[in-house]
């Protein structure tokens, strides 16, 4: 009773796992009928390489494998591979043998074995976890079991069976006697798989160690599809191209006299030049509007000073501010009269060129050591108009070096020593930068006047007009060295495997915040917010600058054991633990500010890094609480059935969260120039002295709690594989994730627009940053696979999943920053995660011609060589929209930072929306006073996703040594227009449009690679 007992508590652990895949090569070129061996304790699966050097396992228990690669001639090379979900596929790269090595290993060969269970010919068939193969009636036919290969690497004759006839024995045992493995060429021996009288990829001389290719990617706006107008305007498409060259060289290194036995080498570059086009509408002022004439525009528009209305919405000529006249010289005027969602569209195109080489080195070293390294390195310059036409420019320069150092102790014990380089350079040019002062020209003082910051403030207007904006002036020098430690060691049934990685960063910035600063417009100051800009008064402002060059410094450290215990032959049992900590950042001249909060938030003082010793500081208490356990299990429940069932839970930390929190820390009073602030009688803005307030406004923008946690997840799943009828696998997976310790923002002692200040004095305009957030997500999924067979694969996917958190945690890469409407109900946030995709369909296909009898295996002559082995292949992928959360765009009261506050629902139906819209203005409206909008955060269902690609390949055969690889590749082959979000800002004249900002996937693009490999 015992082992059922435990293996169902194991059973609500998960980790699921796949097939395995590898490919073989030989100075770069795919290696055919090479045998590849996989063995675990008594397990043992032997798969033999395709025409393209290519093999796989449909069938591995999770963990930790032993795979050797046997080839006549070449090296063995054995090695230790982990098998598990989204492991990486590997590439072996065979050895040649010396002359004298070649002499022995002929003149020593061994009679071949007379049990017909290891003839080298044979293709076994798949065996479950107990080594056992499936009874033939089970009808589970994969690529081994009816693609059969004969000794040459090619297709066996249609219906033998390589694995039971006499004939095929005696053909082993002549090919034997020719010194013919599993699909060598065989050197000249008579027997019926006598090829070229050479071995491997049948090379000639000492040329034919080396290989290389040469290729190019090519696409042109004449192939592609105009971009998508968003406002129905005929815009002409501009003309551009995409170009990719590609080369690459290896071999050994052989240098005459000097070196003759030197490493293998691989170097490869490749060079892109590209334009890239993208149709863009806006809505810019009208000449009457920048004559002052509003009369179009809804409601009342009033003098910010008296309050009193102007007749017919019409602003006298003396009240426009000249600075508002000035930043107006930027504005282009309309190109088309449309309605007020959109009046102006043009064609932007963007420049980018890039260069980047990755270069190997590999030797074997003795019998024991193996060294490796690698170095590669990109560089990218790009030209990026905006709207208005001004053109930034910028450059990365990029470089990654490692190296590897293996010993094996003994045949089943053996660490490698590895350590990794790499450094990144960044340079943002905006166009104004050195160019022309256009704030200090339009009389704006407050914000940085330094000739690289030289530009426009930002301006942002809530109706819907088109915000002005430059890129900022940046250069940044990233630098990462790490060391790492691993040891694999099989034991009887356990693979155990244990090690650790220290990690040294450095993040040099030389850049500021906001140095032009903002401003934004909502209409709460004249009644519109154009009327506002017009007569200088934005209803907020914020700048950050000072302190602009930076030295953050963080290492982090990880260590972590593990054990692949092989309980019995259908069950294996993975379970470790991993520890991993990563320290808060620091600046190096201790130039991180945080706020010292009193109890309640009903008192702030500033906080500088640098310690009495004279060390800097983090502002943040350390969290070494990383402990990570994890488990997994792979079970057969009954001997020789396919069912599989995997499973498996594990905790995962998020080590990534210091970097944006010291970029905001590192840019706060006393050490820079910070605020956010909303127009106020006690603390009227004006666009000439707009960044200049009141001493008792609260100068820094952000703070964060000392205690604050590092976020991690539980994370647990359950699958269930089977094999069906018609080559076919399903696979049906329950996922779970509980994320705690979430970022959560929120603004203290801020209050609904109509309620009574509840804190007079306390601070307020800050956003405070806290870990108390979580988040939680479930899926169910079916899978349904075809392997491989007459030439066909294919594989469809069907995910239901709900997502839910109150913080911007979510997971790595997912969503942004989220600041609460209320800081006093926190979980008054709680709604979908604004990942959260219920429904999603993936579908891929693969087909190649001349596969199988029926697929036209047969057909011979010009009309096989015209038919045969073009590969094609489609995805389709599809999927139910994103949620969106509807926002009323106002400052919230104490603060100068808008979007938080949410509207009114109105009971109206949401999707009942006019034509020409696909949400319903009228189901929202403003709060009611004195109260905070009722609209739930991400109650909105964004735009459903659909995409389909389409690719065409194949490899043409010039010579012996010559191969010329053709592929057409098409993006969005349809030519459907998909957006990932709606304009959710309800006083925008653009509400309920797609967001141009945000297409999910351009219009159809054709791409063309031809590859010539030699």
């Amino acid at each position: 009773m015992r082992r059922p007992l435990l293996i169902a508590a194991l059973l609500a652990f998960a980790l699921s796992a796949s097939e395995h895949h590898g490919l073989v090569k030989f100075g770069g070129l795919p290696v055919p009928g090479a045998t590849v061996t996989a063995k675990q304790g008594d397990k043992s699966f032997t798969a033999i390489t395709d025409q393209q050097g290519a093999y796989a396992f449909p069938d591995l228990t999770d963990g930790v494998w032993t795979v050797q690669i046997e080839m006549l001639l070449f090296s063995t090379i054995t090695r230790e591979v982990a098998v598990a979900p989204g492991a990486p596929s590997p590439e072996w790269e065979l050895k040649l043998l010396s002359m004298d090595e070649i002499k022995a290993t002929a003149t020593a060969a061994p009679p071949p074995p007379a049990a017909p269970e290891t003839r080298p010919a044979e293709v076994p068939r798949p065996r479950n976890a107990k080594g056992v193969p499936p009874p033939a009636a089970a009808n589970t036919q994969t690529a081994f079991q009816r693609t059969e290969v004969n000794a040459t690497g090619n297709p066996a004759t249609p219906g033998a069976d390589a694995g039971t006839t006499d004939s095929t024995g005696e053909l082993t045992q002549r090919a034997a006697d020719g010194l013919l493995i599993n699909g060598s060429v065989n050197n000249g021996a008579a027997s019926p798989f006598a090829q070229f009288p050479a071995f491997g990829n049948n090379r000639r001389g000492a040329g034919g160690l080396y290989n290389g290719n040469l290729g190019i990617t090519v696409d042109n706006s004449a192939l592609d599809a105009r971009s998508f107008s968003l406002t129905g305007q005929d815009t002409p498409k501009p003309a551009y191209n995409h170009f990719t060259g590609m080369a690459s060289f290896g071999g050994p290194l052989k240098i005459p006299r000097l070196l003759r036995n030197g490493p293998n080498f691989f170097i490869g570059y490749q060079w892109t030049r590209n334009r890239n086009a993208n149709t863009l509408p806006g809505l810019m002022p009208t000449q009457d509007e920048r004559d002052g004439n509003l009369s179009s525009v809804p409601g009342t528009i009033f003098d910010p000073a008296t309050r009193l209305p102007f007749a017919g919405n019409l602003i006298p000529q003396n009240l426009i501010s000249p600075q508002a006249k000035a930043l107006l010289n930027l504005y282009p005027l309309p190109n088309f009269n449309g309605s007020s969602q959109f009046n102006y569209q043009i064609p932007i195109v963007s420049v980018s060129h890039q260069d980047s080489m990755q270069s190997r080195l590999n030797k074997t070293l003795g019998r024991k050591n193996q060294l490796a390294g690698n170095f590669a390195f990109q560089s990218t310059r790009t030209d990026n108009p905006n709207l208005f036409g001004f053109l930034d420019t910028g450059s990365t320069l990029g470089m990654n070096a490692n190296v590897n150092w293996r010993h094996s102790f003994t045949q089943r014990f053996y660490g490698t020593l590895g350590f990794q380089f790499s450094r990144l350079a960044a340079h943002v040019n905006p166009y104004f930068a050195n160019r022309q002062n256009v704030s200090g020209e339009a009389g704006i003082t407050g914000n940085n006047q330094e000739a690289v910051n030289w530009g426009p403030p930002g301006l942002a207007f809530s109706s819907g007009i088109t915000g002005l904006s430059d890129g900022l002036s940046s250069f940044h020098r990233d630098q990462t060295s790490a060391l790492s430690y691993s040891i694999l060691w099989n034991r009887s049934r356990h693979n155990l495997s244990f090690g650790g990685d220290f990690r040294r960063q450095e993040f040099n910035y030389l850049s500021q915040q906001d140095p032009r600063g903002s401003f934004t417009f909502t209409g709460a100051a004249a009644g519109s917010d154009f009327a506002g800009f017009l007569l200088g008064v934005p209803d907020t402002s914020s700048i950050a600058f000072g302190n602009a060059d930076k030295y953050f410094r963080a290492s982090s450290y990880d260590a972590y054991f593990a054990d692949d215990w092989r309980m019995s032959p259908g069950f294996t049992l993975n379970a470790g633990v991993r520890w991993e900590y990563g320290t808060p950042i620091t600046e190096l001249y201790g130039r991180l500010v945080n706020l010292n909060i009193a109890p309640g938030f009903t008192a702030e003082a500033p906080v500088v890094a640098a310690n009495p010793a004279g060390f800097p500081d983090s502002l943040i208490h350390p969290d070494k609480h990383g402990f990570q356990p994890r488990i997994g299990i792979s079970w057969r429940p009954f001997s020789a059935s396919s069912t599989v069932v995997r499973g498996g839970y594990g905790v995962y930390y998020n080590t990534s969260v210091y970097q944006p929190i010291a970029l905001q820390m590192a840019q706060q009073s006393p050490l820079s120039k910070s605020l956010s602030v909303a127009n106020t009688p006690l603390s009227p803005l004006t666009l000439a002295n707009g960044f200049q307030v009141s001493p008792s406004i609260t100068p820094n923008t952000f703070a964060v709690d000392p205690n604050f946690r590092v976020g991690y997840s539980q994370n647990w799943q359950l699958s269930i594989q089977r094999d069906l009828p018609g080559a076919l696998v399903m696979i049906a997976t329950y996922a779970g994730v509980k994320g705690t310790r979430g970022m959560q923002e929120f603004l203290p002692n801020t209050y609904p627009a109509g309620a009574v200040n509840p804190c007079p004095g306390c601070p307020s305009g800050f956003v405070y940053l806290a870990s108390n957030g979580n988040s939680t997500r479930e899926s169910g999924q079916i899978q349904l696979r075809r392997r491989l067979h007459n030439g066909l694969t294919a594989n469809v996917q069907y995910t239901w999943a709900k997502a839910i958190d109150d913080s911007a945690l979510g997971g790595r890469g997912q969503g942004g920053t989220v600041i609460a409407q209320n800081w006093l109900d926190l979980r008054a946030e709680r709604g979908l995660s604004n990942f959260d995709q219920r429904h999603q369909l993936s579908v891929q296909a693969q087909y190649t011609t001349g596969m199988g009898i029926g697929g036209g295996a047969l057909v011979g002559g010009w009309k096989g060589a015209l038919f045969k082995e073009w590969t094609f292949v489609s995805q389709i992928t599809a999927g139910s929209g994103l949620p969106l959360t509807p926002t009323y765009p106002v400052a919230v009261r104490g603060t100068g930072v808008t979007g938080p506050i949410r509207p009114d629902y109105t009971g109206a139906s949401l999707y009942a929306a006019p034509p020409g819209f696909f949400l319903n203005p009228a189901a929202y409206v403003a709060p009611a006073s004195g109260q905070w909008g009722n609209a739930g955060r991400d109650s909105i269902t964004g735009p459903s996703q659909f995409a389909l690609n389409a690719s065409l390949g194949r490899t043409f055969r010039l010579g012996d040594r010559l191969n010329a690889d053709l592929r057409i590749d098409a993006t969005n082959a349809l030519n459907h227009v998909v957006y990932t979000s709606w304009i959710t800002a309800v006083n925008s004249a653009q509400f309920g449009l797609p967001n141009p900002a945000n297409p999910a996937n351009p219009m159809r693009s054709v791409q063309t690679t031809l590859r010539v490999r030699f």
